[in-house]
């Protein structure tokens, strides 16, 4: 045990010495911190089959603080004990959170929310930490919490909950990271084709080949009386923003004389970036020289993020496409945007800067359209040497 001389040095100090003292005596389990939680980690027999050990953590509900380490030390040498004489049971260690036959849904939830939330890293973007998890976290839980009712959590709940999501969406893939989130917190091992189940990101196969034109892009404006959100559509439709992104820009490049640049600023989801219209004369055609003249030309929206969230923001522009009846969602414009920087020669690690996202996302997402241009430069070089 880790002597009382050790008690004023800060919890870090005291984490590191002592893994460091049980790698010295041989032993592979380690105490780790997770937020504000205190886990066990290291090899530990499968539940589904305890003749074969992987490296798992062990959740043991403790507070991360000098008491927490204690018990958390106590437990990590009767863990030890158990395995050495091959008497470990899940059973006897589940989390605080179980109940006779696993985690209740809504205790894990409303626990790992805390987890999250005070996560030290999070902490730094208060505002961009409640759009995450209110968007790409939140609504795959509750999803899981329909699905299972009063079921205990287990991995067959979770990939059933998974496979309620469309093949090859997005929001498989989202439900994946999320739910693959909650897994750890709880201990619970995934199936180990978990990755392969989540099905990728990008485009949802049913509207792969339906992205708008230009021509329906133009046609489609003609919809929106407002002469507010026809701004809003048209900064989204040449520069592929995210729904939020139109509301949080510095639109100053757009007045006279400016280079039509605009920058998204570092509120947003992905943090600064800044991106070029394609194509640069609908900066003319939709009027969004306006916006740099008069950036209150937008619709009203509140954009304080101390009284609401980048998801709520992004969510009215969804609404009003809705009411509009446009044949177009918003994401549309997005995609589309990309599809036409592809078409053009645009150095996909240069397009996906502009979307504020990554190059492994974006050649995920527009695999077929990247493919095919680049299929196409080979053939078109192929013959140009043929004729040579």
């Amino acid at each position: 045990m880790v002597g009382a001389e050790a008690q004023p040095m800060d919890l870090r100090s005291r984490l590191e010495a002592l893994n460091a003292q049980l790698a010295a005596q041989g032993t592979r389990l380690r105490i780790e911190q997770r937020g504000q939680s205190l886990n066990l980690r290291g090899p530990l027999p499968l539940q589904n089959t305890p003749s074969r050990s992987k490296v798992q953590r062990l959740s043991l509900g403790l507070q991360a603080n000098h008491g927490g380490l204690q018990e958390a030390e106590a437990t990590l040498h009767e863990v030890q004990r158990q395995l050495e004489r091959n008497r470990f049971n899940w059973d006897d260690w589940r989390s605080p959170l179980c109940h006779a036959n696993g985690p209740k849904v809504e205790t894990a939830i409303s626990s790992y929310e805390q987890v999250f939330f005070s996560d030290p890293r999070r902490r730094r973007s208060p505002a961009g930490s409640r759009t995450t998890w209110s968007g790409a976290y939140l609504p795959y839980l509750r999803r899981l919490q329909s699905i299972g009712g009063d079921a205990p959590i287990d991995a067959d709940l979770l990939l059933r909950t998974l496979n309620s999501y469309e093949d090859g969406s997005r929001s498989r893939q989202q439900c994946a990271t999320a739910l693959a989130a909650l897994a750890r917190h709880l201990s619970i091992p995934l199936p180990e084709d978990w990755r392969q189940e989540a099905g990728g990101y990008g485009l949802h196969r049913a509207r792969f080949r339906q992205l708008p034109s230009d021509a329906q892009i133009l046609e489609a404006v003609l919809q929106i009386p407002n002469p507010r959100w026809r701004l809003a559509y048209g900064l989204m439709a040449t520069y592929g923003l995210r729904n939020h992104e139109v509301f949080f820009c510095d639109l100053s490049s757009l007045a006279d004389g400016g280079d039509r640049v605009i920058r998204v600023l570092p509120t947003t989801k992905t943090g600064e970036h800044q991106a070029w219209p394609f194509q640069p004369d609908w900066v003319d055609r939709f009027g969004l020289i306006a916006l740099g003249q008069n950036r209150d030309a937008l619709p009203p929206v509140q954009t304080d993020l101390r009284r609401t969230t980048l998801q709520q923001v992004g969510r009215r522009i969804s609404e009003q496409f809705r009411r509009y009846g446009l044949p177009i969602t918003p994401y549309d414009l997005r995609h589309a945007w990309a599809v036409r920087t592809i078409h053009i020669g645009l150095p996909d690690t240069v397009a996906a800067r502009m979307m504020g996202h990554s190059v492994a996302i974006h050649t995920r997402t527009y695999h077929h359209w990247i493919t095919r241009r680049d299929q196409q430069l080979a053939v078109d070089a192929a013959l140009a040497r043929q004729h040579a």
